[in-house]
């Protein structure tokens, strides 16, 4: 019997042989780039203009749940969005007034000015900037809601408090009345804890005519908040109060606070409120940031995750910084592009201090660890056209003729053989369709503060055990 031929010569079988082993050339090159890259639709760069608000999680044992979502997306009604350009340079102001505090004046070399010399108050306070994300709790006797910043790199706990002696700025929800709670108690000149006020604020406390403990604290960005150091009940949930949580009630407050009612402090100074509340959260707390503005996340005290989550947690030990007791320390070894270990010299990491923040938006390199990270990442990007700079950010691109587009993986090790794989929302910064950087910047010195930013948390469950110093992370905490 005879045997039907393609044009080409080819039999059936044969034919049937070549597509097989294209499907399967095609299988393989599809597994490699989904190991080395993501794909994402360019559609679902920008935010949704609604709220997307994800299900309850509700807390188990020894825990509290709160709600995260950012201060100027629709999950807030935060008002009017401020630009990337406005959310860039505060950024830039907080790390410059970390560095003021975290690098020793002898490491500033003659030749090079820090920035944060002329823009910086000579009284900059230890806590910087005012972060990106609120979370609701109750303050009072009967309870008032109020929407806090949170911090891991501040101490202090305040909200605006009436009369509002000298100025308040506007915010959503009615100011705090202390009059009209029956649980509000002013801390005295002479107490223990008002004096701890100088560690947590950087600033030494004042006395008020009646004896009253007055705070003062002064932001990088040159916000700050000024009132009585006080005590009063801490709502977090129907069943978690704090009576005597000690707070500042701010008598004169201004800056860029987005609406939000004060903040609440997580850093690890004896007045936050990781060690007010230790005794039943036993040091502990985790945060998943929301991965966008219009989508919500979580703030827990004590432990309390899916089993699932649980079992991919993976823990790199927390170290401590001899410049402040505020700061969470970490060590990270090596960045990974593309699945590809970058050449960086150990030296790069080791010679400069390291830590996680809930509230710098951008990660911040050693300007020799960056270089790499670009020049890795730009070789991989070629096929696309590039955009301007935005701000601090230098690499960036135009996707808006694509419906989807494929970047390079970035991951990166920490100390205890940990490994955090970023998702794409933490490795590129959306301004538009026709602008999207690379999210990552270098510091101007190797030697500057190296700082694991928002951006790099984005969806991990964030997990701070503090009574054993470590730090873990955990994928997909949230949408």
């Amino acid at each position: 019997m005879g045997t039907n031929t393609s044009p080409h010569g080819y039999g059936h079988l044969g034919l049937m042989s070549l597509l097989a082993l294209s499907s399967l050339l095609v299988g393989a090159l599809c597994r490699e780039l989904a190991s080395t890259h993501h794909t994402i639709e360019v559609n679902s760069l920008l935010p949704s203009a609604s709220c997307k608000t994800s299900s309850s999680k509700a807390a188990s044992g020894n825990a509290a749940w709160l709600k995260v979502v950012h201060k100027h997306g629709p999950c807030a009604a935060g008002g009017q969005q401020p630009t990337h350009v406005d959310i860039l340079r505060e950024d830039q102001k907080r790390v410059e007034t970390i560095n003021s505090r975290l690098v020793p004046a002898s490491l500033v070399g003659p030749n090079r000015v820090r920035q944060s010399a002329a823009n910086i108050p000579a009284k900059s306070g230890r806590t910087v900037g005012s972060g990106n994300y609120v979370v609701t709790v109750g303050l009072g006797t009967p309870k008032r809601d109020l929407t806090l910043i949170f911090d891991t790199g501040s101490d202090i706990t305040w909200t605006q408090c009436k009369p509002c002696v000298k100025y308040c700025y506007q915010q959503r929800e009615p100011i705090f009345d202390s009059s009209t709670s029956t649980s509000y108690i002013n801390v005295s000149c002479t107490s223990a804890s008002c004096s701890q006020l100088a560690t947590a604020t950087g600033n030494s406390p004042g006395c008020s005519s009646s004896s009253t403990c007055v705070y003062g604290i002064q932001y990088g960005d040159q916000s700050y908040s000024v009132g009585f150091f006080a005590k009063e009940k801490l709502i977090l949930t129907p069943t978690d109060a704090f009576d005597g949580f000690m707070f500042g009630c701010g008598q004169n407050n201004r800056g860029l606070f987005g609406g939000a009612a004060g903040l609440l402090g997580l850093g690890r100074n004896t007045l936050s409120i990781v060690e007010q509340t230790a005794v039943k959260y036993g040091r502990y707390f985790s945060y998943c940031l929301p991965s966008s503005t219009a989508s919500t996340g979580h703030l827990t005290f004590g432990k309390s995750y899916s089993a699932a989550t649980a079992t991919a947690l993976k823990f790199t030990p927390l170290s401590t910084l001899s410049q402040s007791g505020t700061f969470y320390g970490i060590t990270i070894q090596a960045i990974y592009v593309g699945g590809q270990m970058l050449s960086i010299p150990p030296s790069t990491f080791s010679n400069a201090p390291a830590i996680i923040d809930s509230g710098t938006v951008i990660s911040r390199l050693p300007p020799t660890a960056y270089a790499a990270l670009r020049d890795a990442f730009k070789q991989k990007m070629t096929k696309y056209p590039t955009a301007p700079a935005l701000s601090i950010l230098d690499t960036c691109y135009d996707f808006s003729n694509y419906t989807a587009v494929d970047i390079p993986k970035v991951g990166l090790s920490f100390a205890g053989a940990v490994y955090v794989d970023l998702p794409w929302v933490g490795i590129m910064y959306p301004a538009s369709a026709s602008r999207v950087c690379l999210a990552f910047a270098a510091n101007a010195d190797d030697r500057d503060v190296l700082i694991y930013g928002n951006v790099q948390q984005l969806k991990f469950e964030v997990v701070y055990d503090v009574g054993a110093m470590r730090l873990g992370f955990g994928p997909g905490g949230c949408a």
